[in-house]
């Protein structure tokens, strides 16, 4: 998989993944093929040797604001697709308030735009268009997002983030001709989930790329914040929405993304949600933790 990093109020791939101490996303390409060879899956970044141009556009477009621009997105995702010489591609598409795209004609659009460049190119390509109008499971922010997935891959997690995950696996599954149906490749995807065979294969990952596979049963050796604040709520009701946007931008205010090319990312920085759209909460319970300052 080739992914990307952060752009404007949203993490990326890499930068998550690059939390895990030591991990590398920059592999040279003879040495990503041997990974593959040896561990089944690799996650990279745009590097020299592959899609350099889109490294370089990636950068400039989260610098002059021209993120949500349809036509560029759609080339930067299939650019880095298609170079990885793919039979078969199931894409994410997000929509909702806190997605690039809010209104979902337009993120049909793009979904639409995508799937057209993959056919074109003989890659079988399918794409799910789904809700971003509130966060994706609890955690907001590179190490804690990571943190969150590992409960995942051990059978656990919020709810909607592994739902959402066994969709994308059950489709890709089809896609690529493992399985005839969602239903059959969605099985599979719980039992692997449950009888530990996916945790085992992302830490074989995470060693072939350089990183620190302990944090695979020792989460707590990825990167912490030095200090958490609570918020708490004023008064009692009913949460009536909790909105990813500003959370996303408040990550970048605490230097969880970037400002500009280049610059640093403190990966222990977020939030951590205590609550969801609906949930009755009294004065003084807490809504959330505020991992705000990150570890030197």
């Amino acid at each position: 998989m080739m992914a990307g990093r952060g752009l404007g109020h949203t993490g990326g791939t890499l930068d998550k993944l690059e939390a895990i101490p030591g991990f590398r996303t920059d592999l040279p390409l003879g040495q990503l093929a041997a990974v593959i060879q040896e561990v089944g899956c690799a996650v990279t970044g745009q590097t020299e040797e592959i899609a350099p141009l889109d490294r370089r556009l990636y950068d400039l477009r989260n610098a002059t604001g021209t993120v949500p621009s349809l036509p560029l997105i759609a080339s930067s995702i299939m650019s880095k697709k298609l170079a990885e010489g793919l039979t078969a591609l199931v894409l994410d598409v997000k929509v909702g308030e806190g997605a690039f795209l809010s209104e979902e004609e337009r993120a049909l659009e793009l979904a639409r735009t995508m799937v057209a460049l993959g056919e074109a190119r003989g890659v079988r390509t399918a794409a799910l268009v789904t809700a971003m109008d509130r966060p994706l499971g609890r955690a907001i922010g590179n190490a804690l997002e990571t943190r969150e997935a590992l409960a995942c891959l051990v059978g656990g997690g919020p709810p909607d983030l592994r739902e959402l995950t066994l969709d994308l696996e059950a489709e890709m599954a089809v896609q690529g001709g493992v399985r005839e149906t969602h239903d059959e490749a969605c099985k599979d995807a719980v039992r692997a989930l449950g009888d530990g065979r996916a945790l085992e294969r992302f830490a074989r990952m995470v060693q072939a790329q350089g990183g620190d596979a302990a944090v695979i049963e020792h989460p707590e050796r990825l990167p912490r914040a030095e200090v958490v604040a609570e918020c708490t709520a004023p008064r009692a009701g009913i949460v009536t929405a909790v909105l990813p946007r500003p959370l996303g931008w408040g990550v970048l205010e605490m230097g969880g993304g970037r400002r500009a090319m280049g610059h640093p990312v403190h990966p222990g920085v977020g939030f951590v949600l205590a609550v969801a759209p609906g949930d009755r909460v009294e004065e003084g319970d807490s809504l959330g933790e505020e991992p705000c300052c990150a570890a030197q």
